[in-house]
């Protein structure tokens, strides 16, 4: 028997009403999108239930040395002011951004078996920042340092100190470690590490050792002396490195935070990857955990075993490191798009003449290009519509007041390269948390000021992966991984 209704009319008001479902019920529109189901409780940052502060010893498995990574921030006291310690946090990043875009531009620097070697990365929430810290050894003192992949020089603050702020461990004093040898202000050797480093005036009036001066992104500085001392990574002599070259920090100022310095993992010749080359043949990698809780860990691996992958959920996927003429330090990647909840929008560098993203530990929040952005903002928005809003914080444009909420919907975040490599940024490095009430809940992306900057992945989106650098292979690898866990 024939319908009552002529099948044009049956699909014109199929349409009609699927129309009308949309528009009383937006986010039915939205439901195929991919979605991560977020516990709010869960994005706020915690302190630890106690001072957590250092580092684990580092240990071997399975022939690798692990060295223990943890955020890096409020070791000794609990935050006060949240709004404003966040503030100051984003303030320090984007002065980072700024100085990163200049380096990149005026940079001038000319440019046996292996091993595997493991440390374990924790966050340094406890201590003032957002970034991450690792326990070596200079000379036969352990200090906890700050782990950045965006400068060169390794170096503590020392005795003598003109001018050093207030560290946790004991400050290193070079006249008593026998291994300790200051390099000489008239060698040749000094002159290289001038050229490296660009330093002008490493021989200053009435000073017979060789000086050095490094700044940082955040107007942080560390000015000194440079020497040769026994590097430790691990408890074993096979993971010690004599005659290694490090900074004394004798006048050090800025956001270091109680770490006693920084290990420096660029790629120019003074890195601690190119001086441990010969046994770890410029590889390593880092899995970075969740800054959320101070008492998360990660871990930092050294040599080939850093490639390995028997505990990513995933195979590594690798693409290209770039080379910049004239840039030593830096690490660039093609990032070619970015998805929000399966939604690609593509990166087209035809616009500005850059090529390559720079991909950096020190920085925090990841910065886009103003058309990248904007189109990442819209889609973002339009599938979280129905959230309310809320003003913007710092850097961070896209803000929701989540303060009736104790678990939201929000797009998948996803970073390609070039090659088919992906980050599949994990659900704590998508919202950044501003208010702890939930009252200002970010977007964890930024804007850059221009079409003609580069692009940076921070830490932020970072977390929980395992990101492979083989700097020998020219290569960038990602994975999955429950950093912790490891």
């Amino acid at each position: 028997m024939a319908s009552p209704f002529p099948l044009h009319l049956m699909l014109i008001s199929f349409s009609l009403f699927s129309i009308f479902t949309l528009l009383i019920n937006p986010s039915i529109g939205s439901s195929l999108a991919e979605k991560h189901r977020i516990k709010l409780q869960n994005l706020s940052f915690k302190d630890g239930s106690r001072p957590i502060c250092s580092p684990q010893r580092p240990r071997k498995e399975k022939g690798e040395l692990l060295l223990e990574l943890k955020h890096h921030g409020r070791c000794s006291k609990p935050t006060l002011n949240w709004h404003e310690e966040m503030q100051k946090l984003l303030f320090s990043d984007t002065s980072r951004v700024q100085t990163l875009q200049a380096l990149v531009r005026t940079e001038t620097l000319e440019t046996g078996s292996l091993s595997e070697t493991r440390i374990t990365l924790v966050s340094g929430i406890k201590l003032n920042s957002l970034n991450y810290i690792v326990t070596i050894g200079i000379g036969n003192e352990e200090k906890v340092v700050l782990v950045d992949t965006g400068s060169d020089l390794t170096w503590v603050q020392c005795k003598p100190c003109k001018s050093c702020y207030e560290q946790q461990d004991a400050i290193f004093d070079p006249s008593l470690s026998p291994t300790y040898n200051p390099i000489s202000c008239n060698s040749s050797e000094c002159l290289d590490y001038e050229n490296t480093l660009g330093n002008f005036h490493s021989c200053p009036l009435n000073q017979t050792t060789c000086a050095y001066l490094v700044t940082y992104g955040d107007g942080s500085y560390t000015r000194g002396s440079l020497g040769h001392e026994k590097l430790s990574l691990g408890v074993d002599q096979d993971d010690w490195f004599k005659g290694f070259v490090f900074g004394c920090g004798l006048d050090n100022h800025g956001l270091f935070g109680k770490a006693s310095g920084l290990i420096g993992l660029g790629r120019s010749p003074i890195s601690l990857i190119s001086q441990t080359t010969s046994k770890f043949g410029g590889v390593f990698s880092y899995c970075l955990p969740s800054p959320i809780s101070s008492d998360s860990s990660g871990w930092l691996s050294f040599g080939q075993g850093a490639i390995g992958t028997a505990n990513s959920s995933e195979a590594t996927a690798y693409t290209s490191l770039l080379s910049k003429p004239g840039i030593s330090t830096f690490y660039f990647c093609n990032l070619t798009g970015i998805s929000i909840g399966g939604v690609l929008i593509e990166v087209n560098y035809s616009s500005n003449g850059q090529v390559g993203s720079l991909i950096d530990s020190g920085t925090v929040i990841s910065r886009l290009f103003p058309s990248v952005y904007k189109a990442v903002k819209a889609e973002f928005l339009k599938q979280t519509f129905g959230l309310p809003s809320a003003p913007k914080f710092s850097i961070l444009d896209t803000c929701f007041n989540l303060s009736g909420y104790e678990e939201v919907s929000v797009p998948t975040l996803r970073f390609h390269f070039e090659g088919g490599a992906e980050i599949n940024v994990d659900e704590s490095g998508i919202l950044y948390v501003a208010e702890r009430d939930n009252s200002q809940v970010c977007l964890a992306l930024a804007s850059l000021g221009s079409e003609e900057e580069y692009m940076i992945l921070g830490n932020f989106q970072q977390q929980n992966v395992r990101v492979v650098y083989d700097t020998k292979g020219d290569r960038l690898g990602f994975a999955s991984q429950v950093c912790s866990e490891m």
